[in-house]
């Protein structure tokens, strides 16, 4: 098996269409074709039923596409590896970020390794939280960040840091005339909020929180960004939800931040990695983000 022949059958897999897989490859479609049945060959079993009409996988594609991928993510972080060493790097920390991870707290936290570990190699991969989980089992990650925390057996689940929950809302709102916005307040306006397929745990702690009021939710849209959300804050057309990092990080022009009445909903974001035991280098890694939120800590106490 070579790796053409892979390369092959992830464009034919996500093309279902033999002529725009070869479009895809710059190649003729008779040395597709033959890859493929060289590869079925190899495996004994057929990836694709193909007619006239239509091209689609087999349920042994839809299982062989689910390993594939992880090859070439493996191929280039060994390729990674190797230049890192010849720059000079006496290790490599790969991270893994999804569901939109807390902005405040990640560049002091790179900052800080890079200070106290300059010969260490960090790379990040903004992966969905279901590929994260899969990498970290794999050995593709190191560690990694994520805003949910049911993830599975054999994963460590810390909570790395926390976020207060905020309302962004139009200038010039109704809702402002509050300093601390009730939530039964927000539901009247429609919501933007996140979409779970993309921020799935943020979504989650969200929706925990709105699911507390009786009165249902009005969503004028999920949003796979919080550009996007502040974006359609700014226009008037909903309330934003979400961290106050990151309505800080992505508010422009037209948007407030404000404050929920009662006790603040906090937003959580955990640290993932195997339930093996750490290399030193990892753990190094871990007290670090401890002690960046520590210090986080610190400061809100003394500015409140």
């Amino acid at each position: 098996m070579e790796l053409r022949h892979l390369r092959c059958f992830i464009a034919v897999a996500e093309e279902l269409h033999f002529a725009r897989a070869a479009e895809r490859l710059h190649i003729d479609q008779s040395p597709l074709s033959r890859s493929i049945k060289e590869l079925e060959e190899e495996l004994g079993t057929r990836l694709f039923i193909r007619t006239t009409r239509n091209t689609q996988l087999t349920r042994a594609g839809r299982l062989f596409l689910k390993h594939v991928p992880r090859v070439f993510v493996a191929l280039e972080q060994a390729r990674d590896s190797a230049k890192s060493a010849a720059s000079g790097f006496h290790g490599q920390l790969r991270i893994a970020l999804s569901d939109g991870i807390t902005p405040s707290r990640m560049p002091a936290l790179l900052a800080r390794c890079r200070e106290e570990d300059p010969e260490l190699d960090i790379r990040l991969f903004e992966v969905p939280l279901d590929q994260q989980i899969k990498g970290l089992h794999d050995d593709l990650y190191d560690v990694g960040f994520s805003m949910a925390e049911d993830v599975g057996d054999g994963i460590v689940v810390r909570r790395a840091w926390e976020d207060e929950l905020m309302v962004a809302v139009p200038a010039r709102h109704p809702v402002l005339a509050h300093k601390h916005v009730p939530l039964e307040e927000v539901l009247r306006y429609p919501l933007a909020l996140c979409d779970p397929a993309i921020c799935e745990g943020h979504a989650r702690q969200v929706d925990r929180v709105l699911h507390r009021c009786e009165q249902e939710p009005l969503i004028a849209q999920r949003v796979a960004s919080y550009e996007v959300m502040m974006t359609l804050v700014s226009a008037g057309l909903a309330l934003g939800l979400a961290g106050a990092a990151h309505i800080a990080s992505g508010r422009g022009p037209g948007v407030v931040a404000r404050r929920l009445a009662g006790k603040p909903q906090m937003l959580a974001t955990y640290l993932l990695y195997r339930d093996v035991e750490p290399s030193e280098m990892l753990s190094r890694f871990i007290e670090r983000v401890a002690s960046i939120d520590s210090a986080n800590e610190l400061r809100t106490a003394d500015d409140s």
